[in-house]
C-alpha cells in the first residue's frame, strides 16, 4: 500500500503551486519528516501531469523466450 494517496499528493502539489508555502513549510504542515517527496511530486507533476503522481501497480511479466 502506498504511503501517500494520489489525492494527497495532488493537494500538496497544488498548495505549493499557489505559492504561499515552500517545500519545508508544506512538509511541516502535513507532518512529513522531510520535504524531498514534495519536491519529487512537484517535478513529476510539472513533467507528466496527474499521471506522474500515480503509482505503477503492475508488475511486468516476461516470457522465457524473451528472458533468454
Amino acid at each position: 500500500m502506498a504511503k501517500y494517496s494520489e489525492q494527497f499528493k495532488l493537494m500538496v502539489v497544488r498548495e505549493y503551486q499557489e505559492g504561499y508555502l515552500g517545500y519545508d513549510m508544506l512538509a511541516k504542515k502535513h507532518c512529513m519528516t522531510n520535504s524531498s517527496p514534495i519536491k519529487r511530486w512537484v517535478k513529476l507533476y510539472e513533467k507528466f501531469g496527474i499521471e506522474g503522481l500515480k503509482r505503477i501497480r503492475q508488475k511486468k511479466v516476461y516470457s522465457v523466450q524473451f528472458k533468454l
